[in-house]
């Protein structure tokens, strides 16, 4: 698979089936993803990667948590704006649309967008999940670093014929994961990450990008 056939068929999934993924592709990937590049050669991330029983143990914990209306951790970071401006504020109602007509769920059913929600936190129902910290005193560029490690992580997953999904959503239960981890303190979590096999019966719906004049000035 090319690079641009990787970056075309990348999107996030969230229904996946439980086929286990195997560790060595695993090894094989995060291997590679270690050329990411990272100013100073810091290579900032501290990457987790859970499967079997001790990420059985992990959605249980936020599981019984949700169960008993527990509504997460105190925020680390903010994750949006406390106000999104146009055209974000679109671009995010859009993608919540999208993802949410796909399966039927209304936009005035709340117990049905917290439902699906929650799948978060299941992994939505995948093998393998990957968590990435950063110590607490790295400032904004290598918070941007780790995105590119991830980014490079998710499209060498493609190559691999696996999909992924992003989860900043994992900060809102910080502490859950901490207590399965065990990371040291000066490490912060930015976000996990679902890793496996899509399931084919459930409608995986692309996100629509902005077109090229909206987020790109050329100056020639």
């Amino acid at each position: 698979m090319d690079v641009y056939r990787a970056v075309q068929t990348r999107q996030s999934i969230r229904a996946f089936t439980e086929e286990p993924v195997d560790r060595a592709v695993l090894e094989r990937v995060l291997g590679a993803a270690a050329r990411s590049p990272s100013g100073g050669n810091l290579q900032p991330w501290h990457i987790y990667v859970l499967s079997g029983d001790p990420l059985a143990e992990l959605k249980k914990r936020v599981g019984r948590r949700i169960a008993a209306g527990d509504s997460g951790d105190e925020r680390e970071f903010a994750v949006y704006p406390p106000d999104l401006a146009s055209p974000y504020r679109e671009r995010i109602a859009d993608m919540g649309a999208r993802r949410y007509g796909a399966i039927g769920i209304a936009r005035d059913d709340a117990a049905g967008r917290a439902r699906v929600r929650a799948e978060n936190w299941n992994c939505f129902g995948a093998s393998t999940a990957l968590f990435c910290y950063l110590d607490r005193d790295m400032p904004a560029p290598q918070w941007a670093d780790a995105g590119m490690y991830l980014q490079t992580v998710m499209l060498l997953l493609r190559q691999e014929g696996l999909h992924s999904c992003a989860q900043i959503a994992w900060s809102e239960y910080h502490r859950a994961v901490a207590e399965t981890i065990a990371p040291p303190p000066q490490r912060i979590l930015f976000c996990g990450m679902s890793i496996g096999h899509p399931d084919p019966e459930v409608p995986h719906p692309h996100s629509i990008r902005a077109p090229l004049s909206e987020t790109v000035t050329f100056l020639d």
